[in-house]
């Protein structure tokens, strides 16, 4: 049977922009907007799943109990953790870091920052969090409630990119996409 996923990047944060990874902190007054305005007549949805992480969970109980819907934390969706780069923007590790950042950027699958998770670890949780999903609500419509390299990844999957375009995969804060994913498993874009 068919999932059908909507996927919902996290709005603003406090702490602004870089790399926040595992960092856990909350939306900003402009982020609650961004995620509350990309919902405004999307769905209906039968269940919210969400990372644990406060950016995204509070978002999730709230919409959860304005919509009388089940809300189920999955910390597989939680963001790729980013070691030492955690906190940092792109601009300061130009700084610092350049050549490490470069190596990052034309492939992260090849290059791990210092300390953080590789992306093949991550992209391998990642799909089998969606895999379990997919298993155990198949023929149901899911928003997922995550993080930018999480949808990044399975964007990526399915529009078919090879891994070195994983980085060029654009999502805003508060953008939501459609993913299908049909009953062998294959993720597809689209309503």
């Amino acid at each position: 049977m068919m999932l059908h996923l909507d996927l919902l990047r996290h709005g603003e944060t406090e702490l602004g922009g870089g790399l926040r990874g595992s960092l856990d902190d909350a939306l900003t007054a402009t982020g609650w907007e961004q995620m509350r305005a990309a919902v405004v007549e999307q769905g209906p949805w039968d269940r919210l799943v969400s990372s644990p992480l406060q950016r995204c969970a509070r978002f999730a109980d709230e919409l959860g109990a304005r919509l009388d819907l089940p809300v189920t934390l999955e910390k597989d969706l939680q963001e790729l953790h980013f070691g030492e780069w955690e906190g940092q923007s792109a601009a300061q590790l130009m700084q610092t870091q350049s050549e490490a950042l470069g190596l990052f950027w034309a492939d992260p699958y090849s290059f791990t920052p210092p300390q953080g998770e590789p992306v093949a670890g991550f992209s391998m949780r990642v799909l089998a969090a969606i895999a379990r999903l997919h298993q155990a609500y198949a023929g149901q419509r899911v928003l997922v409630i995550s993080h930018g390299g999480v949808m990044r990844l399975l964007l990526a999957q399915a529009r078919g990119l090879p891994r070195e375009q994983l980085l060029n995969v654009e999502v805003g804060h508060g953008c939501l996409f459609s993913l299908k994913i049909d009953a062998e498993g294959i993720l597809r874009e689209g309503t």
